[in-house]
């Protein structure tokens, strides 16, 4: 998903200060080993020098670190960080997120890197992959920030998320939801964000009769890319408790329920109606985000983490909106995430990298460089100062919905996270053959359900 950093801003907005209010959660899968029931100790890992916050002293250091290909953000912070501590170099892999997702507990077993991306942390957590993160919060205080941006990366010591120890930090504070061309939604009439689903169908509607593509979107490969649209629809039609429920694999959990056979159904209906690209199924992220920035659809379900690359592609062309609901008092809801990082159960330089999260989170410029180029919160301490944002960007409507989904109660996790391997053996091959005709949206979700259950049963 690569995207140039955004030019110097010529007009900013003055900084204000902010409280994290979007109760983030991962967005994204990666796979290990079977789910097993092996209790996570609760004990916090040993940190040298813990309590005197740890850091990355004045030695030669080489933090290895293991990043999904594609995001700009995690190299532009680590270039920084050298920047102002010289002593720190970095020795970065990059890969896919396929292939994070097959190689997570094979790397942290046999190559063990000092900071790696985590698409899912449940069961690395389970299998002891992942350092207990609990010595590092009480040295850096991370446990006085507001504890939505820290529940979604909680385990407890009988494997179910959301309480417990911590096993993960997030370098930012994602969110999810519509982008739309300004001027193609001006072409169909749209002169402002649909207030209900049913408004949004009629404007894709328009979109068709004016010949113009109403979404443009990624489904090919591994990128399980109409999961995003069929999150957001799931959202608009019942509650968010019980997807995060699944998703956190509480008891007696289902993703088959009434709500998201709705939902599911209504996805379908959209792939019959033509609203996606004919070829989707062969279409991988940065296709599909370089068709949108050259004005190939009105539409597209992505997160503020591309906001950079809409800017520059169509400045000042892009809107954002939250999902609408069904139902004209609905609530809105969206996928609200951090960019998950651990660090290695078996790192050799662990009080290094996290001394290194926690700068992403504290520092002025590393804040900027979140908002610049990430396009999202930078969450840290409640009393952190919002960057200053450049006047008419993407990210001027992303930051301002976070708020608006915080208050009503309404974060969800990634239903990709539901287990280790859910998004590679369910969502992104059943989605695939929905599009391709060979599956419905009842069977989908049953699919999806029975390879969970398998899963969790290993």
């Amino acid at each position: 998903m690569s995207n140039p950093g955004p030019s110097r801003p010529r007009h900013l907005r003055r900084p204000v200060t902010m409280t994290l209010a979007v109760g983030g959660l991962a967005l994204a899968a990666c796979s290990a080993p079977g789910g097993g029931t092996t209790p996570v100790s609760t004990s916090a890992a040993p940190a040298s020098s813990a309590a005197a916050a740890p850091s990355c002293g004045t030695g030669e250091v080489t933090l290895s670190a293991y990043f999904e290909t594609g995001f700009p953000l995690p190299k532009a912070l680590t270039a920084e960080f050298t920047k102002q501590h010289p002593n720190v170099k970095w020795n970065i892999r990059e890969d896919q997120f396929a292939v994070i997702t097959q190689n997570a507990p094979r790397v942290l077993t046999d190559n063990p890197p000092d900071l790696m991306r985590l698409p899912q942390m449940s069961e690395l957590a389970k299998d002891k992959l992942l350092k207990n993160l609990d010595a590092y919060a009480a040295a850096f205080g991370w446990e006085k920030w507001p504890s939505s941006q820290l529940v979604q990366l909680r385990m407890d010591s009988a494997g179910q998320r959301g309480s417990g120890s911590l096993y993960a930090m997030g370098l930012n504070f994602s969110l999810t939801g519509v982008f739309y061309n300004k001027d193609l939604a001006a072409k169909i009439g749209m002169t402002e964000p649909p207030a209900t689903l049913a408004d949004l169908d009629a404007d894709m509607d328009k979109a068709v009769k004016a010949g113009i593509l109403p979404i443009q979107q990624f489904n090919g490969g591994a990128t399980g890319g109409l999961l995003f649209p069929l999150q957001n629809l799931m959202a608009a039609y019942g509650p968010t408790g019980p997807i995060n429920d699944w998703i956190f694999q509480k008891s007696g959990a289902t993703i088959d329920t009434p709500d998201n056979l709705k939902a599911a159904q209504h996805l379908e209906q959209w792939i019959k109606d033509g609203y996606f690209p004919t070829d989707i199924n062969a279409i991988e992220y940065t296709d599909a985000n370089a068709r949108f920035g050259k004005s190939e659809g009105v539409f597209m379900f992505n997160g503020d983490w591309q906001n950079a690359a809409y800017d520059k592609d169509l400045p000042g062309d892009v809107g954002f909106f939250l999902m609408p609901p069904a139902e004209a008092d609905g609530s809105p809801a969206a996928m609200s995430a951090p960019l998950t990082y651990g660090i290695a159960a078996k790192a050799k330089n662990a009080d290094c990298a996290a001394f290194f999260l926690n700068w992403v989170a504290s520092n002025d410029e590393a804040r900027k460089i979140d908002v610049a180029i990430g396009g999202s919160n930078p969450g840290g301490p409640a009393d952190a100062t919002m960057p200053a944002v450049t006047e008419g960007s993407v990210t001027n409507e992303t930051l301002a919905a976070g708020p608006v989904v915080g208050k009503a109660g309404n974060s969800m996790d990634f239903i990709a996270n539901g287990t280790s391997a859910i998004f590679a053996q369910g969502w992104t091959p059943e989605l695939q053959k929905m599009v391709g005709g060979k599956q419905d949206a009842a069977g989908l979700l049953k699919a999806v359900q029975a390879e969970y259950e398998k899963e969790l049963s290993q």
